[in-house]
């Protein structure tokens, strides 16, 4: 366990790091400088600046940090939904065979196009992205939840709760959850490195946050044209979308093997 430790701790570090940068500069994102456009990066501004003379470091600073609180918006309602129907669909067997077709049917589309025809329902607009996403990412949730369910209805103390007369509600949420605990906390954090991801496509092509909103994805879709001659308008956003996933999967990873049984036991 004590190797996986480090892995966690830097990336928890670093995702803390990028959710206070928007506090590591005084400068509004939003301000506009047109004498200052398409600056290089330079002391004054250390990720130049944009086609209006916006600097860009702190357009990435408050990008990250909307990424990441889009991210974990997701991620919780993601995880409430998708718990609620693997719990349901592992325990109870007769509403099984319809939530498990549901699940099968909802991700027999691809996460981006489900994402946008969601969005065109619901229109553009930053509680929709994460009522979208949420939606999206629920029914990987509910698939390793369920799975867990399944694999701990059949173990004797669940019997023995039910014998001494124990409603299904309390077996539930007292004997079966907090044992597949270990997994969904897991679960949640590639659901949330998937979130950042997909929540950028969105942005990208302009079906997700509203263009005005600095977040990553729109910087990176703005700069497009620039790309040949202000590189880093992408260089910097993309960077800091590939930092934070990266972050997530180790803090994962980490995760994983320090509550998976088999790999704590050879330790």
């Amino acid at each position: 366990m004590s190797r996986v430790k480090p892995f966690v701790a830097i990336g928890l570090l670093v995702l803390a790091v990028l959710f206070v940068s928007p506090w590591m500069t005084s400068v509004d994102p939003l301000k506009l400088s047109v004498m200052d456009r398409l600056k290089p990066p330079s002391a004054l501004h250390p990720f130049g600046t944009d086609d209006f003379g916006r600097d860009v470091f702190a357009r990435v600073a408050h990008g990250a940090r909307l990424s990441l609180i889009i991210g974990f918006l997701v991620t919780a309602v993601a995880t409430l939904l998708g718990t609620a129907i693997g719990l349901a669909a592992g325990f109870f067997r007769r509403a099984d065979p319809f939530l498990a077709r549901l699940l099968d049917a909802m991700m027999a589309f691809p996460d981006i196009l489900l994402a946008v025809a969601l969005m065109a329902a619901f229109g553009q607009n930053l509680g929709n992205v994460v009522i979208a996403l949420g939606l999206v990412y629920a029914p990987r949730v509910a698939r390793v939840v369920r799975a867990s369910t399944l694999a701990q209805r059949g173990m004797l103390f669940v019997e023995a709760a039910e014998s001494m007369g124990a409603g299904r509600l309390r077996i539930l949420l007292l004997h079966v959850l907090p044992n597949i605990l270990p997994v969904l906390f897991v679960q949640a954090t590639f659901v949330f490195a998937y979130a950042l991801l997909t929540e950028s496509a969105l942005s990208f092509l302009g079906v997700g946050v509203p263009p005005e909103v600095p977040t990553l994805g729109n910087m990176i879709a703005a700069a497009q044209l620039y790309f040949d001659d202000a590189a880093w308008l992408i260089l910097f956003p993309g960077a800091a979308i590939a930092l934070a996933v990266l972050c997530l999967q180790m803090v994962g990873d980490g995760l994983r093997d320090a509550l998976d049984p088999i790999l704590r036991g050879a330790e």
